[in-house]
């Protein structure tokens, strides 16, 4: 009999322990907190997306990088609510996190602080702060759509390669100062063939730049080539 009831203890005891267990992890979070968090996360993640694609500016966009965003937004969230107030937990994860290391180059600068964009709200939704989360990702949107309409970049920079002759190169001088607002010689080569040269130009609207230096005498083919500058053309 005392070994039913040492039995029937152990047993009570395990169910208590677990029993305790599982409230202190509802008393943290909810699983619908979670799912709440992660919904904004994406409502929110897909707008930072969005405003992204619309306010881009350079050469190739990358729907790779749109999808990091979304991402990180709804990664960073959980996280936060797993920390929560505990000390102890969240300077074990800024240990984890030190040790990790990119090896993607962000090319933009630009593109680092649509980064720290996404990571903030998902440190918002984490916290509980969904109207400031709410009020803060309005705001920046309307910011950045705003300042997307405004000319803080130079015209659109090219690179312009062209194969001639000589006594051509005259003619199209000429023609450059005539047809585009600025350019730069980049690279000349000459060799027995002709003269090869390379020049940048900065193109403020769109014009047959290329059909221009064919019409050209002496000219034999010419190649446009879309290109980003660190002015951030």
């Amino acid at each position: 009999m005392e070994t039913i009831t040492g039995n029937l203890s152990k047993g009570e005891i395990v169910s208590s322990s677990l029993s305790d267990w599982w409230a202190g992890q509802l008393s943290n979070f909810t699983p619908l907190n979670v799912a709440l968090a992660l919904l904004a996360g994406l409502l929110f993640g897909v707008l930072i997306s969005l405003v992204y694609k619309k306010t881009y500016h350079g050469v190739l966009y990358s729907p790779t990088f749109s999808l990091t965003l979304i991402l990180l937004t709804l990664v960073t969230a959980p996280v936060v609510m797993a920390i929560g107030s505990n000390v102890a937990l969240s300077m074990g994860m800024v240990g984890a996190l030190s040790i990790v290391r990119f090896r993607t180059a962000v090319k933009d600068p630009l593109d680092t602080a649509y980064m720290f964009w996404a990571i903030t709200m998902g440190i918002l939704l984490g916290a509980g702060q969904y109207l400031i989360a709410l009020v803060v990702v309005v705001c920046i949107s309307l910011i950045m759509l705003a300042l997307s309409y405004i000319r803080f970049r130079n015209p659109n920079s090219y690179l312009l390669v062209l194969h001639y002759d000589r006594e051509a190169e005259r003619d199209i001088e000429s023609e450059l100062r005539n047809t585009v607002r600025f350019y730069r010689i980049r690279s000349k080569t000459e060799s027995r063939n002709g003269t090869e040269m390379t020049v940048e130009v900065r193109i403020d609207h769109k014009s047959d730049l290329v059909g221009s230096m064919l019409d050209i005498e002496g000219v034999h083919d010419a190649t446009l080539v879309a290109c980003q500058t660190e002015a951030g053309a």
